[in-house]
C-alpha cells in the first residue's frame, strides 16, 4: 500500500480536529499540541494533541467514547492522518488546573495552539518559563534522557507499521527527531536550568563546547530525505557519537529540596494522562481500516507503569479520602504488558469501578 503525502499543514489538521470533535459534541476550550512549529517534520512528525476544557464533563466515559469517535473520523479525512495522528490526545486538562499552575511548567513550555484562546496559552506559557527550577522539572528532563540512553535507543522500537512514503527518510527522521533531538532538548533544559520550548530551539540555541557543527548537522538532516543523506545505520552510529559528546556537557543529578507531603500538579498530570485513556483504547482496539495499533497497544504499559509509580508515590504523602481516592485508583491500573486482551480487561474494569474513575479524574479539575 502506499500513502500520499499528506494534503494539509499540521494548522489545518489541528483546524480540522477540532471540527470533527464539535461534530461528535466534545466541547473545548481549546487544543493544543505538543512541540512548536518548527518540531514537527512533515510526513514524518506525528501531532500530539492536549485537550483543555472549561470544565470536567458530567461522565469523562462518555467523553472519551466521543473523543474516539471524532479521532477515527479525523482519520479517515486522509491516509496520511494515520501516521499524523497516531493517537487520541495525550492529556486532557481544565482551563483551572492552568490557571492554578497545576499542569507541569515543563510540559506546558512546549505547547502550540492548534484552535483557541491564544491569549490564555500565552499567558500560562510565559507563567511556566518564571517558575523556579525544580524536582519537578529535573525528574521530567532526566525522565526524557534515560528512556533514550538506558540501554541504548533501539531503531527498530520506531515502528513504521503506519508509514508507506520514504521509509528511509523515516527512519533518519526517527534517529534524529526521536533520539538526538529529545537528548538535545533534555540536556540543555538541565544544564541551563530553563525550560525549552522544543527540539529546534535546543539545536539552534545550545552549543556547548565543539557541539555547534553537531547540531547543525542534525538540524540538515531533519529536514532532508534526499538520496545524499547518510544511510540510517550510519547515521545511528553518528547519533550515539552525539548523544555521548552532549551527556558529557550535561551535569550530573542535582541535590534538590524535598517533595511537599501533597504534590498537587502530580495528580493532575497523572490525571490529565488518564483523562484520555478509554479513548485510546477504544481506538487502538477498533482503528480504522489499514491503521495499525499493535504497537500502540504494546506502548501503553509504559504510559500505565508511570501512573502507577506516581500513584504510589502520591499515596504515600497523602491522607483521608484523597489516599483512599488515589489506592483505589491504583488498584485500576494492573502491572503488566498491555495486549489487546488486557485493554479490552482494562475497559470492563473500568466499567466495574466507573464511579471511582469518575471521582479521581475530576477531584482536583474545580
Amino acid at each position: 500500500m502506499t500513502t500520499a503525502r499528506p494534503t494539509t499543514s499540521y494548522a489545518q489538521l489541528g483546524t480540522a480536529y477540532g471540527e470533527q470533535l464539535t461534530a461528535q459534541g466534545v466541547a473545548v476550550s481549546m487544543l493544543t499540541h505538543k512541540w512548536q512549529a518548527a518540531d514537527l517534520i512533515a510526513p514524518h512528525s506525528d501531532i500530539d494533541v492536549r485537550v483543555i476544557l472549561d470544565q470536567a464533563p458530567a461522565s469523562w466515559w462518555e467523553w472519551n467514547e466521543r473523543l474516539a469517535a471524532a479521532h477515527h473520523r479525523t482519520v479517515l479525512l486522509d491516509p496520511a492522518h494515520s501516521r499524523l495522528l497516531e493517537h487520541p490526545p495525550g492529556f486532557a486538562f481544565t482551563t483551572g488546573e492552568l490557571d492554578r499552575n497545576l499542569v507541569s511548567p515543563a510540559e506546558v513550555s512546549t505547547w502550540t495552539l492548534a484552535t483557541g484562546n491564544a491569549t490564555a496559552l500565552q499567558r500560562w506559557r510565559s507563567h511556566a518559563q518564571t517558575v523556579p527550577w525544580g524536582r519537578a522539572d529535573e525528574r521530567f528532563y532526566r525522565g526524557i534522557l534515560d528512556a533514550r540512553i538506558g540501554g541504548r535507543y533501539q531503531l527498530d522500537k520506531d515502528s513504521a507499521d503506519n508509514v508507506h512514503h520514504d521509509l528511509d527518510g523515516y527512519r533518519r527522521h526517527c534517529i534524529v527527531w526521536h533520539y538526538v533531538a529529545p537528548c538535545w532538548f533534555a540536556a540543555a533544559a538541565i544544564t541551563t536550568r530553563t525550560r525549552c520550548p522544543g527540539k529546534t530551539a535546543a539545536l539552534s540555541q545550545w552549543h556547548p563546547g565543539e557541539l555547534e557543527a553537531r547540531a547543525e548537522e542534525f538540524l540538515r538532516l531533519s529536514r532532508t530525505s534526499s538520496d545524499t543523506s547518510p544511510s540510517h545505520l550510519r547515521l545511528l552510529r553518528t547519533a550515539h557519537v552525539a548523544v555521548d559528546a552532549v551527556l558529557r556537557h550535561t551535569p550530573a543529578p542535582r541535590s534538590l529540596p524535598e517533595v511537599p507531603k501533597t504534590d498537587p500538579s502530580a495528580w493532575t498530570t497523572t490525571a490529565g494522562m488518564l483523562r484520555v485513556r478509554v479513548a485510546r483504547w477504544i481506538y487502538y482496539l477498533s482503528p480504522p481500516p489499514g491503521t495499525a495499533t499493535d504497537y500502540l497497544i504494546t506502548r501503553e504499559e509504559k504510559e500505565l507503569r508511570s501512573a502507577r509509580n506516581t500513584l504510589s508515590r502520591l499515596a504515600d504523602r497523602a491522607s483521608g479520602d484523597d489516599a483512599t481516592l488515589i489506592r483505589a485508583m491504583t488498584a485500576l491500573l494492573p502491572p503488566g504488558p498491555t495486549t489487546a486482551s488486557t485493554l479490552r480487561d482494562l475497559l470492563a474494569l473500568w466499567g466495574r469501578h466507573r464511579s471511582v474513575v469518575e471521582a479521581f479524574l475530576s477531584a482536583h479539575s474545580a
